[in-house]
């Protein structure tokens, strides 16, 4: 039995001024994000991994490879695991998305046609592109701990493959930045085994 572990990026520039990054380069670990991805490293140093796959945006990357080396494991780099594209609203502040267009995130976990148009993946198309990978590690490392480096929403659509959650929980759930969110597999079938998972020195600060 193997485990597919999703790690999200540690912290952003983006993050820290809650801007709606997408795809746009310019958006590095701050030295938070660096540390945080240093006591992630040590965490996955005691689970035996086999392989590591990240999104080829900067700050996922950047995280993978402090993983990587402190793991002597090699990055690949993979689309699939990349941050959605965010349409129209790639670069603006959160706060000036909900004054001018609503709750765009409730939107897009529903489905809501609108998200579309706006030129925002849907995530039934995250959720595709997700799985794929996944399909690929699982024949390529099938009993192996494979870790997959990337963003929050495709974390999200792994967890909503296997977890009864509506857009509502979607949208309140909170992926940490540089946590472990674990699964189990055992003939194609998953079970969720950790979500959230950090360094314990982390569980004494705000996320």
């Amino acid at each position: 039995m193997g485990q597919i572990i999703f790690l999200r990026h540690g912290q952003a520039k983006n993050n820290v001024e809650r801007v709606l990054a997408g795809r746009t380069p310019g958006f590095p670990l701050t030295d938070t994000g660096i540390k945080q991805a240093e006591a992630t490293a040590e965490l996955l140093a005691h689970m035996n991994i086999s392989a590591i796959y990240s999104s080829p945006i900067q700050r996922a990357q950047h995280t993978a490879e402090i993983v990587g080396k402190h793991n002597s494991v090699d990055v690949t780099i993979d689309d699939r695991l990349i941050e959605l594209d965010m349409g129209k609203f790639t670069g603006v502040p959160y706060d000036e998305i909900f004054t001018s267009n609503g709750n765009v995130f409730m939107k897009f976990y529903n489905g809501d046609l609108e998200i579309a148009h706006n030129g925002v993946e849907t995530f039934a198309d995250v959720k595709k592109r997700v799985l794929s990978i996944v399909d690929n590690v699982l024949e390529k490392h099938p009993d192996g701990n494979v870790v997959l480096v990337t963003h929050m929403d495709p974390i999200k659509a792994m967890l909503s493959t296997i977890v009864d959650l509506s857009a509502t929980n979607l949208f309140e759930l909170i992926i940490a930045n540089a946590s472990l969110n674990i699964f189990r597999e055992k003939d194609r079938k998953f079970s969720l085994s950790g979500i959230n998972v950090m360094h314990p020195s982390r569980f004494d600060h705000n996320w």
